[in-house]
């Protein structure tokens, strides 16, 4: 998985960076006046999940599936 930011000109997605060609993308916008509530124990998780990634304390995404699947 990647993440790739950008901007929208003239209706179409225009990246920072380089993509392979065919990749399939699934974009996320954020509105500038949406906004959403979390609950006191969700936002504690968001902000701990936060704390690790700024740690550099991440999980592999093939680690993930992998995990994933054996739970199957």
């Amino acid at each position: 998985m990647r993440i790739a930011s950008g901007r929208v000109v003239q209706g179409r997605v225009e990246l920072d960076t380089e993509l392979p060609e065919g990749l399939s993308v699934t974009v996320i916008s954020n509105a500038e006046d949406e906004t959403f509530e979390a609950d006191p124990a969700t936002e504690k998780m968001l902000l701990e999940a936060i704390e690790q990634c700024d740690r550099r304390q991440t999980t592999p995404l093939k680690q993930v599936l992998s995990d994933l699947r054996d739970r199957e």
